[in-house]
């Protein structure tokens, strides 16, 4: 008779987790590791080639037993350093909206995936070349337990523009006895969407002022029904003012007419961009973006538009979708050119080739090209 053995239902999925963590632990064993010798290595180093030199010399068995304790003390501060940085996973957590060249604060987590073995003294930081966020300073953990996830807050920043996928980070110990500094290089995958800076520029900051009263005037020639008569307020122009309510009053009152209450203003981006234009391109983004910002900021209602784009804020989304498709945008070469499509309500445009934009019918907009908007100096 043959008896047959049945193994366990769940014995399976227990091999199998443990031969996952098996391999995790494995692999991260076999990560590069580079080393540096510190001052007090060198200093360590100097005293081990003199103690051998000494042992040689005099054939004294005391000197060779201190010998082989130093080459012990240095084989087992590799040996633990390497453990330390074994095991170590990285998490960085950003805001739901990043902004280029503006610090934000994320949120690091540090996991150890080893059983038993915590790890000593282990600093993280960011790796500047690799194409990521740059971080203000490194995050020093004295002990992660085995198992546990530690998590800290640490200021970053994103150069530019752009959806981020990879951030690179290095760990590095020089426990035990700081005779060396292990490193350890990881990547992470997560993507990261940066909008566009919303730092003022100097040669369009002069300009606002200019743009603002022009929608000013225009939506006030465009009022056609009577609302109300209300007090006057600071900088309004003075041609509104109701001369008989005034003098009824003794305080200044202006007529406010219906299309007063809603600022409708269309934006264009116009991505057919000439070879060598690609940096004011990258300004014209710039200054889109902080235009759009300010505008949503003082609640007027935005019809932004770009080569097969078009959005309306707030009818169709807010100003982070607006952000969204400009950080993401690039220059498209040999596609048609739209038609302005509000009647009324204030046109700017940003564009390369003004007369293009003119050919297609953008007589009335405000056009903002290199000759109006050039890109500022980074060296002043």
């Amino acid at each position: 008779m043959t008896i047959v053995m049945q193994r366990p239902a769940g014995g399976g999925r227990i091999e199998a987790a443990m031969r996952q963590r098996w391999n995790k632990f494995r692999h991260a064993l076999e990560r590069r590791v580079r080393y540096r010798v510190t001052r007090g290595g060198l200093w360590f180093l100097a005293a081990l080639g003199l103690t051998a030199l000494g042992a040689l010399a005099t054939a004294n068995n005391l000197l060779f037993l201190v010998l082989a304790a130093m080459l012990a003390t240095l084989l087992i501060s590799g040996l633990l350093g390497s453990l330390s940085l074994a095991g170590l996973e990285v998490d960085c957590v950003a805001p739901e909206h990043v902004f280029a060249r503006r610090a934000f604060a994320a949120q690091m987590r540090v996991r150890n995936v080893k059983w038993l073995l915590p790890s000593f003294s282990i600093r993280v930081e960011g790796v500047p070349d690799a194409g990521g966020a740059s971080f203000e300073s490194a995050v020093y953990f004295p002990m992660i337990p085995a198992g546990a996830t530690i998590a800290k807050t640490v200021e970053a920043r994103f150069a530019r523009r752009g959806a981020y996928r990879e951030n690179g980070f290095a760990f590095s110990t020089s426990f035990p006895f700081g005779f060396l500094r292990k490193t350890a290089r990881v990547t992470l995958l997560r993507e990261t969407l940066v909008y566009p800076p919303l730092a003022p520029v100097a040669g369009f900051e002069r300009m606002l002022p200019a743009i603002a009263e022009e929608m000013e005037a225009y939506d006030r020639g465009l009022g056609r029904d009577f609302y109300r008569i209300r007090p006057y307020e600071a900088f309004e122009s003075a041609r509104h003012v109701d001369w008989k309510a005034t003098a009824h009053t003794g305080a200044l009152q202006v007529r406010e007419f219906a299309r007063e209450r809603e600022r409708r203003v269309e934006i264009f981006l116009d991505r057919e961009v000439p070879r060598g234009q690609e940096a004011w391109f990258e300004h014209a983004i710039h200054c889109c973006a902080l235009l759009a910002w300010q505008l949503a900021a003082e609640g007027a209602s935005i019809h932004f538009r770009s080569n097969g784009y078009s959005l309306r804020q707030p009818e169709e989304g807010d100003i982070y979708a607006i952000l969204r498709y400009l950080a993401l945008v690039y220059p498209l070469r040999g596609r048609a050119l739209e038609r302005p499509l509000e009647e009324f309500g204030y046109q700017l445009a940003f564009t390369a080739s003004p007369a293009r934009l003119r050919e297609a019918g953008w007589m009335e907009a405000r056009i903002l090209s290199p000759q109006d908007l050039p890109v500022p100096d980074p060296h002043r």
